[in-house]
């Protein structure tokens, strides 16, 4: 049988960190500067993160964080670039830096989006949803591939539903 991909073992009270060298760059995203700019400027209370794993849990999350930022409130969310975020002090760390309120849904117990973001943002203090918690599925899955699309977008819809919730109380 096969084991949870996700496990969590009790974590230490000393906190331990890796170092992460990331190489600099001079290039950036015009498109990506300009809608951080734009969000800054109207003012968007909530900055969403989501888990970008490559899984199903990580898959459902961003499918969850699309659907929040850009369906249901999109006038009142930003949906970060992880990945822009934690490598560039620019405009996408600015939107979680300015935000009110920072959710990340994570997609299970691993929490890398929020963990990303804590490393470049000191005093960030996230609301973290385990997203995997919002929807029901056979949690011995882990890939994309062994399940249909419609169900991906199920367990998606159903955790939006009952995220939306959580958040909007």
């Amino acid at each position: 049988m096969k084991e949870n991909c996700c496990s969590t073992t009790k974590e230490t009270s000393a906190k331990s960190f890796e170092v992460v060298n990331i190489e600099r760059t001079s290039n950036t995203c015009s498109l990506c500067e300009d809608f951080a700019e734009g969000q800054l400027k109207n003012e968007i209370p909530y900055s969403i993160l989501s888990c970008e794993g490559a899984c199903l849990r990580g898959e459902v999350s961003r499918r969850v964080a699309n659907n929040i930022c850009f369906t249901e409130m999109p006038k009142i969310t930003s949906r970060i670039c992880l990945g822009g975020a934690f490598t560039k002090n620019t405009g996408q760390r600015n939107l979680v830096r300015n935000a009110k309120r920072v959710v990340a849904l994570e997609g299970c117990s691993i929490k890398c989006a929020s963990r990303m973001m804590k490393g470049v943002i000191d005093d960030l203090e996230p609301e973290i949803i385990l997203v995997d918690n919002y929807y029901s599925f056979d949690k011995n899955i882990f890939g994309i591939d062994e399940v249909s699309e419609q169900e991906i977008k199920q367990f998606a819809s159903q955790a939006t539903r009952r995220i939306l919730d959580k958040i909007i109380s």
